[in-house]
């Protein structure tokens, strides 16, 4: 089996980590491979959304192959080289672009650049099992894949330095109540959850959908009226589409709007 699997169902892209013995740890592989998904999910006309999740029931992801690693450092000083990290430098988490919403579903621990792999996506739902925190700083380390500059912006400074500098971990039910996670649900249920608010994400206009993320992630970086000139820019954009023509079409003649993303 592929260590990350990639399907499409209907008009969302499912993309697992698929290692749960080794609670879904990012080797280079695995990196490798979610490159490829994630270029595929931006590429495909016919994918509007994805899910991002984690095969088995311990694990999201525990980030880093750490025993991977290991044999990285020691083949390095062997060779009397740097060593050199196995995440790419053009990846997701390192800035590599995704104009379609993703949505994480978070099965159980995300740790490390597993947290980083959530923090990526744009809303996160987790089961009753999970737990989120960033271990590095136990082991000399620190975040690398973005982690010390998403979780800020995701709750509020003082939780993420809390999170940052401790390496402790978080529940389910605390990364809900400091916005970590967008809603919590039963293990059962997570990805009944997470496919049903991409349905609902997906019965959008979906260039719609891409010009609110865009205006809102750019918007983020920008004093406010940076930003509204932006948003004017971008709906204008938007209203050359036919799409953006349909819906106000398809209330006024009372049916329901067909969207064809063009």
């Amino acid at each position: 089996m592929p260590v990350v699997t990639y399907e499409k169902r209907g008009r969302t892209a499912l993309i697992t980590l698929n290692r749960p013995d080794a609670l879904n740890a990012l080797s280079s592989e695995v990196w490798q491979l979610l490159i490829e998904a994630w270029q595929d999910v931006a590429d495909d006309p016919d994918v509007w959304t994805a899910i991002l999740t984690g095969a088995g029931e311990k694990a999201f992801s525990a980030g880093a192959d750490l025993k991977e690693m290991t044999e990285r450092k020691a083949q390095a000083d062997r060779e009397n080289r740097p060593f050199v990290s196995a995440l790419p430098e053009v990846s997701p988490v390192k800035g590599m672009s995704q104009p379609k919403p993703v949505i994480a579903a978070i099965n159980g621990i995300a740790t490390g650049g597993g947290l980083e792999l959530a923090l990526i996506c744009d809303i996160r739902i987790c089961s009753d099992r999970a737990r989120f925190g960033f271990a590095e700083v136990k082991r000399g380390l620190m975040p690398g894949a973005g982690g010390t500059q998403r979780l800020p912006r995701v709750v509020p400074l003082g939780m993420a330095l809390e999170i940052l500098m401790t390496g402790d971990f978080i529940s389910a039910e605390e990364a809900y109540r400091i916005g970590l996670v967008n809603r919590i649900v039963p293990a059962a249920e997570l990805m009944t959850a997470a496919q049903g608010l991409a349905d609902r994400i997906n019965e959008n206009g979906p260039l719609a959908v891409r010009a609110a993320k865009e205006a809102a992630c750019r918007g983020l970086q920008m004093p406010l009226s940076e930003g509204l000139h932006l948003e004017t820019l971008i709906m204008s954009r938007l209203r050359q589409s036919e799409d953006a023509w349909e819906g106000p079409k398809a209330f006024a003649e009372k049916r329901k709007p067909v969207y064809k993303g063009r």
